[in-house]
């Protein structure tokens, strides 16, 4: 076989494996972009993650002189991450981000409990709750 006929058939293999990282590639971006809006880093790092992984692929494609599956992974993941910070930071500043926790001034009040009779055969039962406490020692 001649050299030609051997990069022919490399590229007849390589080229669909560069399209089809650049689509995993692009499809890792939309995700990224919505985990960035939902304010989610794991989810963002989980799918830029596998990103890499597709724009690998994509590079393959790169063998037969073919470096548009390159070119289109990279400018999604771009543009789905300037896209998911420009929405989070517009949905931030119009305040539509994640509801207030409650404070414990909003939360219902302990209601006390009598201790029964000493000497009586019933359970004991604390009139407040406690909470432990760790001393530190330096």
């Amino acid at each position: 076989m001649t050299t030609m006929r051997v990069a022919s058939d490399l590229a007849a293999v390589m080229v669909p494996i560069g399209y089809v990282g650049a689509a995993i590639a692009a499809a890792c971006a939309i995700v990224a972009a919505v985990a960035v809006i939902r304010g989610s880093g794991g989810l963002a790092g989980g799918a830029v993650g596998v990103w890499i992984v597709g724009a690998l692929l994509s590079v393959t494609a790169s063998f037969a002189q073919e470096w548009t599956p390159l070119i289109l992974s990279g400018a999604a993941l771009v543009g789905m991450l300037v896209i998911g910070g420009v929405v989070r930071a517009i949905m931030t500043a119009a305040g539509a981000g994640r509801p207030a926790r409650e404070t414990d001034a909003a939360l219902p009040a302990a209601v006390p409990v009598s201790r029964p009779a000493v000497g009586s055969k019933t359970a004991r039962v604390a009139t407040s709750p406690t909470t432990a406490s760790i001393a530190v020692v330096p």
